[in-house]
């Protein structure tokens, strides 16, 4: 049920019965902590120098709580690292980090997962942490860290469920390898104009590949991506890549050419949530491998807060946005606004675009060139409202975003009431990057 579903996560709940009855900030604020200052229950920090949409911020000032459990196999002992220098790093790599990225010294999960990766003998990773602690860095420094930039062959390979995830860390990537000559290839369909038939297409020369399971496929059955060298193989939100349906066959698939052809490939796992039926399912695939994970009460983000507002009707879940929300959360930063289908997403922006409020809108049904301008103009900053189904809701880094609106509650996929616990986290997680302060508003009205 919902009352369970919101049970897991400590909320300000406002009850009202109509749209004009909702709090506006300062009764939010007094709903929380009547000592608070005015409006601090949601004032929200504007982004820190270092940082930017394609990657995460200084990591000096970020104090992360959680309890990792790491677990390694084999009896290998891994010393955790206090500076990127404890990790034996190129020069080049070293002055991306620094230089480039802005970093000073690892997060914690960085910390402890970077000797695990980086260590010989190379072994297999499931590593599960919150969102927003620095999970990227830590496969893309794997990444770069293994690949050979004088050799023009394919050598590492990600597969991320998006291709707007895929463009995100091949971003990150290219940033933190300026200075190291490694390129790095986007396997993802291409927009409508920039359509070639892959008859077509050169063989891949980048030592790097980032992109989708259909597109790496198609790439490998018409043998333009060679994996005979391939050393790493990296999922990104791999509960959702071994676990989903349309994903697993092709993860599966994609996993056995390169085993077959590469032999010895270190496997790594990313997310930041593996629930009980996956990590099941992850121990039989993964063999003598270590693993990472977080306390399930650590996975809630402790500098979010969340907030349940009811009302009444659907038209009143519109007014409330429009009439309490929008012009707060404009002002604050960057607002993600999560529907549960593409029709929502459609008839929440045209509602609002017609009384002349500015915002945007995604969702997968839309052509490849309008989603990377939808994407583009929201990292830009040219637009601070975004209306997104779940496309958005894993991984995707914005560290302007301050505040997100659920307008309906995930539920899981094929089922009519179910609560979708992971991807609410996934979801929350897109505020409160590093360690800043956001806020979630859940509305609500009616219980499943």
């Amino acid at each position: 049920t919902l009352s369970i579903f919101l049970g897991l996560f400590p909320m300000a709940e406002l009850e009202k019965k109509s749209p004009a009855d909702v709090d506006d900030p300062k009764a939010i604020e007094t709903a929380v902590d009547e000592n608070q200052k005015k409006m601090e229950a949601l004032s929200l920090l504007a982004p820190e120098d270092g940082g930017g949409g394609d990657g995460p911020p200084l990591l000096d000032d970020y104090d992360d709580d959680s309890q990792i459990q790491a677990v390694a196999s084999g009896g290998t002992v891994y010393e955790s690292a206090t500076t990127f220098e404890d990790l034996k790093l190129t020069p080049e790599l070293l002055k991306g980090l620094h230089d480039e990225m802005g970093f000073s010294r690892p997060s914690k999960i960085q910390a402890v997962t970077l000797p695990m990766i980086l260590t010989p003998p190379y072994k297999n990773l499931v590593a599960q942490a919150h969102n927003g602690s620095g999970k990227t860095t830590c496969f893309v420094l794997g990444m770069l860290s293994r690949v050979d930039p004088s050799r023009r062959i394919p050598q590492a390979i990600c597969i991320c469920p998006t291709r707007e995830l895929a463009q995100q860390n091949k971003s990150v990537l290219m940033r933190m390898s300026k200075f190291t000559g490694i390129t790095c290839a986007s396997a993802i369909s291409p927009a409508l104009k920039d359509y070639m038939p892959i008859s077509k297409m050169a063989p891949v020369t980048d030592q790097v590949v980032i992109g989708t399971s259909g597109t790496l496929i198609k790439w490998i059955t018409n043998k333009k991506l060679a994996t005979r060298d391939i050393k790493i193989l990296v999922f990104d939100e791999a509960d959702h890549m071994l676990a989903e349906e349309n994903f697993m066959s092709d993860s599966k698939r994609i996993m056995r050419d390169i085993q077959s052809s590469a032999g010895d490939c270190q496997l790594l796992l990313f997310s930041a949530t593996f629930n009980e039926k996956v990590k099941d399912f992850i121990t039989k695939v993964i063999k003598k491998g270590n693993q990472i994970f977080v306390k399930k009460e650590d996975l809630t983000l402790d500098k979010v807060k969340q907030y349940k507002v009811r009302v009444p009707d659907e038209i009143a879940k519109i007014e409330v946005i429009r009439d309490k929300i929008f012009e707060f959360g404009q002002k604050v930063g960057q607002v993600i606004i999560f529907v549960r289908t593409k029709i929502s997403t459609k008839n929440l922006h045209n509602a609002l675009t017609k009384e002349d409020y500015v915002c945007s809108s995604i969702q997968g049904s839309l052509d490849h060139a309008e989603r990377e301008k939808v994407i583009q103009e929201f990292k830009d900053g040219y637009t601070k409202v975004l209306i997104s189904t779940d496309l958005l809701a894993r991984g995707f880094d914005q560290s302007q975003v301050n505040l997100v609106i659920n307008y309906d509650m995930p539920i899981k996929y094929n089922s009519r009431d179910e609560p979708d616990y992971e991807v609410y986290l996934h979801r929350i997680g897109r505020a409160g990057r590093f360690g800043r302060k956001g806020n979630v508003v859940n509305k609500i009205w009616q219980e499943f």
